[in-house]
């Protein structure tokens, strides 16, 4: 597990065992981003990605994650699929929409937050909340 970035805030979670976050995601790169985010923010990750329905079923039984993060739109998989899979696996199980931007007519399913990529600073903080951390 890496350290936080030497100019991130301590935090409590960074001196706790590491959050799971399952990144459901095609671009390896998004995910870095993602995770890098909440590195900067302090806190304690370990991340994992997924960029296929199958990835996804074997993710959320192995690894076990306490917090799902996923794109939109996929190659061959929507955002909504993977919260439909992720609701049959554990309906209380965070989920949060992180996408390059949506249409209006195009939203997606209700979750527990929609974020904008390039708002990843808002990341952290929304998984605080949800995870019921300070």
């Amino acid at each position: 597990m890496a350290t936080p970035a030497p100019d991130a805030a301590p935090d409590a979670a960074s001196h706790a065992a590491a959050w799971r976050v399952l990144l459901v995601d095609d671009s390896q790169d998004d995910a870095e981003l993602a995770e890098y985010a909440l590195r900067k923010a302090g806190l304690a990750v370990e991340c994992r990605r997924v960029g296929s329905a199958a990835g996804l079923a074997q993710a959320l039984r192995a690894f076990a994650p306490q917090v799902v993060v996923s794109d939109v739109n996929l190659p061959g998989f929507s955002g909504a699929e993977a919260l439909a899979l992720t609701r049959a696996f554990d309906p209380r199980l965070p989920f949060v929409f992180l996408t390059g931007g949506t249409a209006p007519d195009d939203a997606p399913p209700a979750a527990e937050g929609l974020l904008l990529k390039d708002d990843l600073d808002a990341l952290p903080p929304l998984l605080r909340r949800l995870l019921q951390h300070p």
